[in-house]
């Protein structure tokens, strides 16, 4: 039985040493499983590929992949599924947030036959400004109701699935890519494993706030047409809104002839209604710039260095 791990990398060169050690640890215990490790180095601008040339001249099973520019994790993950080798594969952060020494009991709850995937979900948000945490549950909730994505709170990319599942991940070839929810959306039964939120092992987080609230509008907007049902919905209510304020405008005008009155509370009507076009049409935008990116068919990912010749480039 092989195990594939993938690991999207971008400027972890102080998180890569520790990363391998406990990685050789973990393996190392398992010595009924072959293993391969996919380092995918998502255009970093530090000592990460350097690292990764002599992790894999050390040792046979690593294989590193390097893109030609940063292309984002969304990217980087999806060129390790397209080259997987094993029968099982998982997919980890570089940063040890993930902890290595939960794969052993993944495999354990895979081997059972009971589940397709095994999944970590955070029960704590330890070293999180209060903030964040806040906006990320909302987030979960919010996907939960307007989407067909099953996403549990606290859920995290950590997770080990069974081949089957992998190949219909690859076939889900769209480049405006959400993981977490496409994980939910291709089904599988998985198990949710439990573990308390680890902080990194080194360097600093490469989400800020408002990459994380571009990234949650993305996956909105990927698994969900509810933001276009509020749009129409809010032009029919406004349509309705405007009738009966021309009539009472009319009925006003024909008792008391004084057409001029309120003018101030009319301006403040047409602006908000103005706004509220402009937002639903802001809307629409969204979903059409997702469409033009998917209609001029990109690659996903450049590769620039590798060590795997038959490398699958998508």
């Amino acid at each position: 039985m092989k195990i594939s791990l993938i690991i999207p990398c971008y400027n972890e060169e102080e998180s890569l040493p520790p990363l391998y050690e406990a990685l050789k640890e973990v393996t190392g215990s398992m010595p009924n499983y072959d293993f391969e490790m996919i380092f995918v180095d998502d255009g970093s601008k530090d000592r990460t590929l350097p690292i990764l040339k002599e992790l894999a001249e050390a040792d046979e099973r690593i294989t590193y992949i390097s893109f030609s520019r940063n292309f984002g994790k969304e990217a980087a993950m999806y060129a390790g599924f397209c080259n997987v080798s094993g029968d099982y594969a998982a997919v980890m952060d570089a940063d040890m947030q993930h902890p290595p020494s939960l794969i052993p009991e993944m495999v354990k709850i895979l081997e059972t036959g009971e589940y397709d995937s095994v999944a970590a979900r955070r029960t704590t948000r330890k070293g999180e400004s209060k903030i964040r945490s806040f906006f990320s549950r909302c987030f979960y909730k919010l996907m939960g109701k307007i989407s067909d994505a099953n996403m549990k709170q606290g859920a995290t990319d950590f997770r080990l699935m069974r081949r089957e599942m992998v190949d219909a991940i690859v076939s889900m070839s769209e480049n405006n890519r959400f993981s977490k929810g496409i994980f939910g959306w291709v089904g599988f039964k998985t198990y949710w494993l439990p573990y308390e939120n680890v902080e990194r092992v080194a360097g600093k987080t490469k989400w800020s706030f408002f990459g994380l609230l571009k990234y949650s509008t993305d996956g909105i907007m990927s698994f969900s047409t509810t933001p276009l049902k509020i749009a129409s919905w809010s032009g029919l209510f406004f349509t309705f809104c405007s009738i009966a304020l021309l009539i009472f405008v009319f009925i006003r005008a024909a008792l008391y002839g004084d057409p001029v009155a309120g003018w101030p509370s009319t301006i403040c009507i047409i602006l908000f209604i103005g706004g509220v076009q402009l937002f639903s049409l802001g809307i629409m935008g969204q979903y059409i710039s997702k469409m033009y990116v998917e209609v001029k068919n990109r690659p996903h990912y450049i590769v620039s260095q590798t060590n795997k010749k038959d490398i699958v480039r998508k």
